[in-house]
């Protein structure tokens, strides 16, 4: 049985392409500069992305794509951050480009030195109570 989740909680993240503890630069752009020996890994542990109020009330859901610069110290660079694949609702969109500028990374490494990389960072806001969506896999 599945219970109400107050609007302030994201139900779903992940990181592209490899679980929730590391970020992979796929898709690198140009300016991303040379490919890390080791990829930055995520040490936020409780996530910052907000659900839109209107938008849980509606029992919407949707996925963003975010590019950001992580710098060598494993901050991300909010003013860096952009919405590589919007969502359908423009507030998701929001929340997850809000939401990002709190993330915290182990900083990607290239011989064993911290350096700056753009990773593409999925974020998918799922309402407990919606059917699931396309691609989706679901255990309940």
């Amino acid at each position: 049985m599945l219970r109400s989740v107050p609007p302030t909680a994201l139900m779903v993240l992940a990181i592209a392409g490899c679980g929730r503890d590391e970020a992979k630069p796929n898709a690198r752009p140009r300016d991303a500069g040379p490919k890390p020996d080791e990829p930055p890994a995520l040490v936020t542990s409780d996530l910052p992305f907000r659900y839109p109020a209107a938008l849980y009330a509606r029992r919407a859901q949707g996925n963003v794509m975010l590019r950001l610069f992580i710098d060598r110290d494993g901050h991300v660079v909010p003013e860096s951050t952009r919405i590589d694949e919007p969502s359908p609702f423009a507030a998701f969109d929001s929340a997850a480009v809000r939401g990002s500028e709190s993330l915290r990374f182990v900083p990607a490494k290239l011989h064993g030195e911290p350096i700056p990389v753009a990773v593409l960072f999925p974020v998918y806001f799922r309402h407990p109570e919606a059917k699931p969506l396309p691609g989706d896999t679901v255990l309940r």
